[in-house]
């Protein structure tokens, strides 16, 4: 059997499961306050993703009340220094895929592009100004650090919450599953900058019991529909700088960041599996 049939093969499940379901059901267990739950979750999880405690502000995995607050733990002060120039990463991970935005097109992986337009919820208007723009994706593995940070400093304008489904979004199944990071759950932010508008969009996934924003909260699981977000009366308050968090993944997932064109050059070094750290650049400005 070729790795691709097997990859097929590891996938077909995941069309097959309640996602929803079992994905809100794993949040209500990683919620437990219940030492022997918790603690038991949380040292099963140390140990098999390998898990370096000393980066984080509380090293005692013990110590955190629920199994969400130790995923989502924050880290100590200047383990991720802020580049201080250009677009940093969003997410400690990998970039996924990297690169220019052909029209409307995102490429995925091998065989698989999505829409711009389909990512950002259907609104062509909101996928205009990123056409032929530049797209950067950055995977976050279970033992990442979860909290998602702002690559480049602006102001919050309006945020859409898209339903969807809730696929893995590791190597293997986005080189299976067609337009997954537009079919996925997702909650896409966009903001004012200084170089023009930019997106940020926070893919939900397997597993995943909520997509949370500094400035509303667990956004989530809601009921599933879409739903629009609009910020622009708040002005300043929503002033956001480069590094700044900006939200957090309950288990693993995915960050996209969206410039629109002649904006940002990415690092040439940078491509397909390179692992990445917050805070570091992962470009310049034109």
């Amino acid at each position: 059997m070729t790795d691709s049939a097997l990859d097929r093969l590891k996938v077909l499940p995941q069309y097959c499961v309640p996602q929803h379901l079992l994905s809100r059901a794993v949040g209500l267990l990683a919620e437990s306050r219940w030492p022997l739950i918790k603690n038991a979750f949380i040292n099963f999880f140390v140990q098999r993703y390998d898990i370096d405690m000393s980066l984080a502000a509380e090293e005692n995995p013990e110590a955190y009340a629920t199994f969400n607050d130790f995923f989502t733990r924050a880290l100590k002060d200047g383990v991720r220094p802020i580049a201080d120039s250009g677009v940093v990463c969003p997410a400690d991970g990998a970039v996924s895929q990297i690169g220019p935005i052909e029209e409307d097109r995102i490429f995925q992986a091998k065989g698989h592009h999505y829409t711009l337009t389909q990512l950002l919820g259907g609104d062509e208007a909101k996928a205009a100004p990123f056409r032929n723009g530049q797209f950067a994706t950055i995977y976050l593995s279970p033992r990442d650090y979860h909290r998602v940070h702002m690559p480049f400093g602006g102001k919050l304008t309006d945020m859409t919450y898209v339903p969807g489904k809730l696929f893995s979004v590791n190597t293997v199944t986005a080189g299976q599953v067609p337009s997954l990071f537009a079919r996925n759950e997702r909650v896409v932010a966009f903001f004012d900058t200084e170089i023009g508008p930019m997106a940020v969009v926070l893919v939900g996934a397997m597993i995943v019991a909520s997509i949370e924003t500094v400035w509303e909260g667990m956004v989530t699981p809601p009921l599933r529909r879409l739903k629009h977000f609009d910020y622009a009366p708040h002005d300043g308050r929503m002033e956001l700088a480069r590094g700044a968090e900006m939200g957090r993944f309950k288990l693993g997932s995915t960050a996209i960041v969206l410039f629109g064109p002649d904006r940002v050059q990415w690092n040439d070094h940078l491509q397909a599996g390179s692992r990445v750290c917050m805070g570091e650049s992962l470009g310049t400005l034109l």
